[in-house]
């Protein structure tokens, strides 16, 4: 194959979308950073505050703890005999890090089939509506982060009968959740003073 028709592949590959940023922003312990060098972030959280009622803190503490922030981010693989990969610890995926099966209940409930969880306006989204019904079924607040991330790890049936009481590792990474959540929210107040 000439290179000329090459370099025309690579092109056409790349202004097709195929070259997306997933990386992570540079400053994660700063809101006002991840705000700055990731302008359709906050947009993204912000929608989904006006629209869902969840904080952006709260979801960028979540999407923190999920994915780092990374848009195609996926669990670890698994190994058999600790060496021969068997497949991934889960299906979960993208910034948001949901489920296939809970991914596929919000596209039909919300009505976005089309929705991606590498997208950072679709992962919000979901974010909001899971933590709006979490609201809805279990009675808890949008602004409880260490309890809308237990929820939103253990899922509302695992919620709902107490599953995560005995992990305690959980319960410490839900607390670690809920302390960032509330360094986010004084890093964007002061921002938006500044």
């Amino acid at each position: 194959m000439n290179r000329l028709l090459k370099l025309a592949i690579v092109g056409l590959v790349a202004s097709c979308g195929g070259g997306g940023n997933y990386s992570a922003p540079r400053q994660l312990d700063n809101a006002c950073a991840i705000a700055a060098e990731r302008p359709a972030y906050l947009r993204a959280m912000r929608q989904t505050e006006r629209k869902w009622g969840v904080p952006v803190h709260v979801q960028m503490a979540t999407m923190y703890q999920e994915s780092k922030f990374i848009g195609d981010a996926r669990t670890p693989h698994q190994y058999a005999l600790g060496v021969i990969p068997i497949g991934r610890q889960s299906s979960a995926f993208g910034y948001s890090q949901a489920l296939d099966g809970t991914w596929e209940e919000y596209q039909r409930n919300s009505g976005n089939r089309r929705a991606q969880r590498d997208n950072i306006r679709d992962a919000t989204d979901f974010m909001g509506w899971y933590m709006h019904g979490s609201q809805q079924q279990l009675g808890l607040s949008k602004g409880d982060a260490a309890s809308q991330y237990l929820a939103y790890h253990e899922g509302r049936g695992g919620f709902r009968s107490g599953s995560y009481r005995q992990k305690s590792w959980l319960m410490r990474v839900a607390g670690q959740v809920n302390a960032r959540s509330e360094m986010y929210r004084q890093q964007l107040v002061a921002c938006r003073r500044a």
